[in-house]
């Protein structure tokens, strides 16, 4: 007979399982898991049972450990490294794309929660997954202003490396002063609150 321990995993598993199941048919659902600890931990184990083989040679951060070195530009096509640019200073890098509805409606509000941080808190950096010309005239048209960097989407696009192999948007990762992934955030915030207690439990 089973102890209650092995009742208790194959029960866990299951509810994860059907949990990610869910996900493909519902996604309103994973909205509504992000906003909850256990839920970022259920998305992120579905999503990632579910991702495609990474490329040979890809490296993809794990929490507590060092961001993977890369090289992207920004809307102005100047290079900049990461995570050597961002060094100094916990970054709040959130991944979106300008046919990402929720990644659009969120960014109201990393702008507002940018403009809190001033020059010494939390800074926030953009990474589009999109094409350039498309991503500076969003930008310029909605105002924002905090720096944005532009990237391929695919298999080993920036972020993969920051930990999100199933290429889920919107998606944030926090990254500390010394270049260590301190946490990731599956979907997006509910406002520039939520975002603001996020950032601040993160880098506790």
């Amino acid at each position: 007979m089973p102890s209650n321990r092995a009742v208790l995993v194959v029960a866990l598993l299951a509810a994860m399982a059907g949990a990610g199941a869910s996900l493909l048919f519902e996604p309103t659902i994973a909205y509504r898991l992000a906003g909850t600890g256990v839920g970022q931990q259920v998305l992120d184990a579905s999503l990632k049972a579910r991702a495609p083989a990474l490329p040979a040679g890809v490296t993809v951060a794990e929490k507590g450990g060092a961001v993977p070195s890369m090289t992207l530009a920004d809307v102005a096509g100047r290079p900049v490294a990461i995570p050597a640019a961002w060094a100094g200073r916990p970054t709040l890098v959130n991944l979106w794309a300008t046919w990402c509805a929720p990644c659009l409606k969120e960014m109201p509000d990393l702008q507002a929660f940018a403009e809190a941080q001033g020059a010494r808190g939390v800074r926030v950096v953009g990474i589009a997954l999109d094409d350039p010309a498309a991503v500076a005239g969003f930008l310029q048209r909605h105002g924002i202003t905090y720096p944005v960097l532009v990237d391929a989407a695919g298999p080993a696009d920036a972020g993969v490396r920051l930990g999100n192999p199933a290429g889920v948007l919107p998606y944030t990762a926090l990254v500390s002063a010394d270049g260590r992934l301190l946490a990731t955030r599956i979907g997006p915030f509910a406002d520039a609150a939520d975002i603001s207690r996020w950032a601040e439990a993160g880098v506790r």
